[in-house]
């Protein structure tokens, strides 16, 4: 994990920077938000530590500014203010989580751990997502339908038959066939032995 330390006190980035080296991770410090914001988008943290109380650019203005860059990165604001008005308006900016100071280093690790283990289920979430995923749109269980149905006709059918004979819906079929021919998977067959516009048929190559 690389940790993010957004705070104007010195002694709070090097103790922070000290549990975050404890836990074996990477720190990355910034001493303002502006900066905070800069080594955000350059470094890519996997979590963000922001103090509240920061000259030019204070916490609530820069969690709102990395909120707006990632929808999904944990921003823990450290901060000696216990009021609920502050904390449900650093929550309305977009912030994950709070650390009250002085830091106390059980308390914060264990907000880590929570925030990392958080970080390790979504990832391995987006990982199956898209193993589930042939293209961007193309679901292989949708996709392996369409191919088994194809391989049990012995004739080239249209659209409509094999809308059908999947049960899907005719928009859905028309996306995967067409990516299927993109690909060489399904070739197109038109048939001209109907009265009016000729028929497009679709078999597996």
């Amino acid at each position: 994990m690389r940790v993010l330390i957004i705070d104007d006190d010195e002694g709070i980035r090097y103790t922070v920077g000290e549990i975050i080296a404890f836990m074996g991770w990477e720190a990355i410090k910034a001493e303002n938000g502006a900066i905070g914001i800069e080594k955000f988008v350059r470094e890519k943290p996997d979590m963000v530590l922001v103090d509240y109380h920061m000259p030019a650019l204070d916490g609530l203005d820069t969690v709102e500014r990395i909120r707006e860059i990632d929808q999904g990165v944990p921003i823990i604001v450290l901060t000696v203010d216990e009021r609920q008005q502050i904390a449900d308006k650093f929550l309305e900016v977009g912030a994950s989580d709070f650390a009250l100071k002085p830091i106390k280093a059980p308390d914060l690790i264990a907000r880590l751990k929570v925030h990392a283990r958080m970080i390790e289920i979504n990832r391995s979430q987006e990982k199956k997502d898209q193993d589930g995923f042939l293209a961007k749109g193309i679901n292989k269980k949708t996709f392996n339908l369409i191919v088994e149905y194809l391989k049990e006709q012995k004739e080239p059918q249209t659209i409509e038959e094999i809308t059908e004979g999947v049960g899907l819906a005719y928009p859905t079929v028309h996306r995967y066939l067409l990516y299927m021919v993109n690909e060489g998977i399904v070739s197109i067959e038109c048939d001209y032995g109907r009265i009016g516009r000729p028929k497009n048929k679709y078999k597996l190559v």
